[in-house]
């Protein structure tokens, strides 16, 4: 008979007490700029039976069946889950009280035994919990900490406030199928170095040409920086604030999910007002998943609102890279210099993302 597995209730009760790189950013018109963000802090190399700290930092977990098919993933990941004290807390829509989300995530930093940090979904109050993280812990301890959507305010955050590489990847919840799951450890458990371009499409493998995920060019060239991104509204919102990271000479990639096409065009205009966008060496729109336009005849198109907004920066860009609330969705390290093409459509690192 095989060694029978814990129960949630043991897994937390088990939870216990607990060099520098300036890269230079090149656009294609050989301009370079000095990147002005903290020194690059790697978090170590996943290792099978490494700890992962289960945590909610953002929408309420209402079903606990949902609790144990992250715990699975875990699992079938070699790894061994631990889930946070308070990972089915509840208030209102949130996943708790923003200290007690963020106490969580001090845990698990602390904690000698994990490794790496996997939030349970997205939602909302990512951003509610950064005022309440300890970033000093954080940065004695770099982990991995990976998510998508909401978790982009978490991920950001702690990049700006220390410097480490976070990671651009999958929550608990999503599929975990293969192409997944090879690509989260490809980069994390083996510490390959990470290169993307779009993947033809199944509905694509049998025709003559590309239908799907088609690069879509806005300004050739190419460009270097340090890649930063995640969900366009979640960026927005801490525009301005101190976890935001310097995007001197950064590649900034973005993504969304069912906003409308006026919407896209406030935000973007939001992080062009501030400035933002006028810092960039390079950008990348990937999906924007059940953005219709909106507005009756005449309204403008996602295509017309990019245009408008990013042709104007003379940077290498291009948009519908398959980077978003689309499967698969690829573990892509934030905080590292990385090599863009805008005519092909390819994002390549030069270093390991992990130590």
């Amino acid at each position: 008979m095989g060694k029978q597995q814990p129960t949630r209730r043991q897994l937390i009760t088990g939870l216990g007490t607990i060099a520098a790189i300036a890269p230079l950013a090149v656009t294609q018109q050989g301009k370079a700029n000095a990147a002005t963000t903290m020194p690059v802090l790697k978090p170590s190399r996943l290792q099978p039976g490494d700890g992962v700290g289960i945590v909610s930092p953002a929408g309420a977990t209402f079903d606990s069946t949902d609790l144990d098919i992250v715990v699975d993933a875990v699992r079938g990941l070699g790894l061994i889950p631990q889930i946070a004290p308070r990972a089915l807390d509840r208030y209102g829509y949130l996943a708790g009280q923003d200290r007690d989300r963020a106490a969580d995530i001090n845990r698990f930093f602390a904690n000698p035994n994990i490794a790496a940090l996997l939030p349970i979904r997205g939602d909302w109050g990512s951003a509610r919990t950064l005022p309440y993280l300890d970033y000093e812990i954080i940065r004695q301890n770099p982990k991995v900490i990976v998510g998508f959507s909401d978790i982009t305010a978490l991920l950001l955050g702690i990049t700006a406030q220390t410097g480490l590489v976070t990671f651009h990847g999958p929550n608990g919840l999503t599929s975990w199928k293969p192409d997944q799951t090879e690509s989260f450890r490809r980069v994390l458990l083996e510490g390959q170095t990470f290169a993307f371009e779009n993947p033809i499409a199944a509905e694509d493998s049998d025709r003559l040409m590309q239908t799907r995920f088609r690069v879509n060019t806005i300004t050739s060239g190419q460009a270097r920086g340090r890649l930063y991104g995640g969900n366009l509204s979640v960026i927005a919102g801490i525009a301005g604030s101190p976890y935001l990271p310097d995007l001197t000479g950064a590649i900034l990639f973005l993504e969304d999910v069912g906003e409308s096409v006026y919407r896209i065009d406030r935000m973007l205009t939001q992080l062009k007002l501030s400035g933002v966008l006028d810092q960039l060496a390079g950008f990348v729109f990937g999906q924007c998943t059940r953005c219709g336009p909106s507005g009756g005849y005449g309204a403008l198109t996602l295509e017309e609102v990019l245009q408008d907004h990013i042709a104007p920066l003379g940077i290498p860009a291009w948009s519908n890279a398959a980077i978003g609330h689309v499967e698969p969705i690829l573990t892509i390290p934030m905080g590292l210099d990385v090599e863009i093409n805008a005519d092909d459509g390819k994002m390549i690192m030069t270093e390991r993302a992990i130590a």
